[in-house]
């Protein structure tokens, strides 16, 4: 089969096409054949070197694949053979033609919904709809979308008013996706790209902190005193959040940190599924920038990497 394997960390240029052996599911995995598969901007940060990957290299990257059920791993019901399922294999592997992903992280594709639409939408909008659950709105108040128009931020900032948001700040790095976020909802958006932005923020109840590194401690500053939360769950800045106890102590602000076991369990048990109905019934959307060819792995990283993409860049073997 064809795949791409990350030969060495770096540039995109190590991103090379290989021949690969078929791979055989596992025990309670399927095995499916590609029909779309997902490019995310934390995958440009394990073939950087930025962020740690599992295996020893040379290896197939990647983490999110639709497609058709073909083969099943022993525990796993025979009656998925032939069906569509759209899944995350736990980080590893899905730049292929083949994919072995673990039954438990799959869902059917809906009726009338394509692979590459409900492969786009499931797992950032599963994300996004844990996160809304966690942060426990109540009503009327002010929350605040780092990076607003990026895969979970885009569905953060359409849903977040549904969940209770009275008000909806979204950052964005250009015109053209600060005009996306106010389209999305966004009621003030604001230029991610000075350092200094931070600083013309409001007094905010909740933030959906995705950035990381110093300007988390800055965002931190317009929580508001004691009921404001910070929702922590991801580091686009490639540095951990440098917010200390002592500053959360100062203000009486609570941050809930959003990764591990049983957050994955909540998002892939309980709200991928229910993305996916959502997508089915037109209550959400999926924001596709354009399909490449599974060859052209490199370039897709170079469009994540580079920001150029105003939605999701998947590949199609």
């Amino acid at each position: 089969m064809r795949a791409i394997v990350l030969t060495e960390t770096g540039g995109p240029e190590q991103l090379k096409v290989t021949d690969l052996p078929r791979p055989r599911p596992g025990e309670g995995q399927v095995l499916i054949r590609a029909q779309a598969i997902g490019v995310s901007y934390a995958e440009t940060r394990i073939r950087a070197g930025a962020l740690p990957f599992p295996l020893s290299l040379p290896a197939v990257i990647g983490a999110e694949a639709a497609g058709e059920v073909l083969e099943v791993g022993e525990g796993v019901d025979r009656d998925l053979l032939g069906s569509t399922l759209v899944g995350v294999t736990g980080g590893v592997g899905s730049y292929a033609e083949y994919v072995a992903l673990p039954a438990a992280l799959t869902c059917p594709v809906p009726d009338g919904v394509a692979p590459a639409e409900a492969l786009a939408a499931a797992a950032p909008g599963a994300i996004a709809l844990a996160l809304l659950h966690r942060a426990r709105l109540d009503g009327g108040e002010t929350v605040l979308v780092e990076a607003g128009t990026s895969s979970v931020g885009s569905y953060l900032v359409r849903h977040a008013k549904e969940f209770g948001a009275g008000r909806v700040i979204a950052t964005a790095s250009s015109d053209a996706r600060r005009d996306r976020a106010a389209t999305m909802g966004a009621d003030l958006v604001i230029d991610h790209r000075s350092p200094e932005w931070p600083g013309e923020l409001p007094d905010v109840d909740v933030v959906f902190e995705s950035v990381g590194g110093a300007s988390a401690r800055r965002v931190l500053d317009h929580l508001t005193p004691g009921s404001g939360r910070m929702l922590y769950y991801g580091l686009l800045s490639g540095e951990p959040a440098a917010v200390t106890a002592a500053d959360l102590m100062e203000r009486g602000v609570t941050i809930i940190g959003c990764s591990g076991p049983g957050w994955s369990g909540e998002v892939f048990g309980t709200h991928f599924p229910a993305m996916l109905a959502r997508l089915a019934s037109g209550r959400s959307s999926a924001y596709i920038d354009r399909t490449l060819p599974l060859e052209e792995a490199a370039e897709a990283h170079r469009l994540v990497e580079n920001r150029a993409a105003e939605g999701r860049i998947l590949l199609i073997p």
